[in-house]
């Protein structure tokens, strides 16, 4: 079982910046794809953002050059900057971790995480 904690929630203007954080526990990053994933009320929870083992990222084409993923293993953490924030981007954040996971060079797709944190909400005003 991977520990996930998350943090770095909070209120924002549009146009601002946050980054998120995940605590994660020592094994998961030998192994694992982490990834972010947002829940919006009322909506289905979507992928954000994703790494693997060996550093490829994974971002949807509409995000991309908004937010970022990267990771720690130093201090075994994963982070999410998110800039120029939008109003539909506020929801429920969740960090997730897959073992035995690679990110598809091709697709960029990965299989639905099996761990998950609790989740840090973002809320951007206009």
């Amino acid at each position: 079982q991977v520990q996930l904690v998350e943090s770095g929630g909070g209120s924002v203007h549009a146009g601002g910046s946050l980054r998120l954080s995940c605590a994660t526990s020592r094994d998961a990053y030998a192994t694992y794809c982490m990834a972010w994933f947002r829940q919006a009320p009322g909506k289905e929870r979507e992928g954000v953002a994703a790494i693997d083992s060996i550093g490829r990222t994974s971002v949807p084409d509409s995000l991309k050059g908004r937010f970022s993923i990267s990771q720690d293993n130093a201090k075994n953490t994963l982070y999410l900057q998110m800039n120029s924030l939008k109003p539909e981007d506020t929801a429920i954040y969740y960090c997730a971790a897959e073992p035995r996971c690679l990110i598809d060079a091709d697709s960029g797709g990965y299989p639905y995480p099996t761990n998950w944190g609790q989740g840090t909400q973002v809320c951007v005003s206009s």
